[in-house]
Formats: C-alpha cells, sequence, structure tokens
C-alpha cells in the first residue's frame, strides 16, 4: 500500500518559518503534480500550493510570495517552504498527490488522489 507521510508541523511565532516534507512510499510507480492543503478549524480543505513533474508551480494567492513549493522526484517527497508566518497560516496541512500509480500486489492502481494524514501548524502572534 502507499502512504503520504508529512512531517515539519509544529509551534511558530509570527513571522517564523517552517519547513514541511510529505514522502510517498510503496510500489509507487508514478505520481504526477503534488500540492499541499491545509484546513482551519471550522472552515473549508484549501489549495496552497501544487508542483507538476516538471516544476511548474501554482499558489493560493495568500501565500505568494511567503511559501515555496518543491519536490524531489526521485525520491517522491514534496516540500514547503513556510516563511514569514502568520496567525493566519494556522490549519492542519495536507499532502496530496495527483494521478498516482502503484502497485498493490500483483496489480497496477490508479488513484486520481491519494492524501497524507496531515501534520499541524500553529502560528502564534
Amino acid at each position: 500500500q502507499v502512504q503520504l507521510v508529512e512531517s515539519g508541523g509544529g509551534l511558530v511565532q509570527l513571522g517564523g518559518s517552517l519547513r514541511l516534507s510529505c514522502a510517498a512510499s510503496g510500489s509507487i510507480v508514478s505520481i504526477n503534480a503534488m500540492g499541499w492543503y491545509r484546513q482551519a478549524p471550522g472552515k473549508e480543505r484549501e489549495l496552497v500550493a501544487t508542483i507538476t513533474t516538471s516544476n511548474m508551480t501554482n499558489y493560493a494567492d495568500s501565500v505568494k510570495g511567503r511559501f515555496t513549493i518543491s519536490r524531489d522526484n526521485a525520491k517522491n517527497t514534496v516540500y514547503l517552504q513556510m516563511n514569514s508566518l502568520k496567525p493566519e497560516d494556522t490549519a492542519v496541512y495536507y499532502c496530496k498527490a495527483y494521478h498516482l500509480r502503484y502497485y498493490s500486489g500483483s496489480s497496477l492502481r490508479y488513484n486520481y488522489d491519494y492524501w497524507g494524514q496531515g501534520t499541524q501548524v500553529t502560528v502564534s502572534s
């Protein structure tokens, strides 16, 4: 089975930085784009940033200029460098893999999207 495991979350003060990582493991054949989403208490999950295999990126307006997404295709890992953090960035951050192909036993499987379990980011003022 495939797992997406996020790490790097925690508590940081206003203006601080954190770097999130998400490593995909398992019998992975290919992953298309990868992305980060976040969900604050009482709010819907929202897109933070995405990155394709050719390193084309897309960011939510609220994080442009502060967050940087990157990936290591060989390691099936995506990163999110978060600078100048604000209290409104407080949320659970989720990693997502798009168009995931992997083996389950001898069967080739496909998932349009596949999620990690999330990591908490808290920014104090």
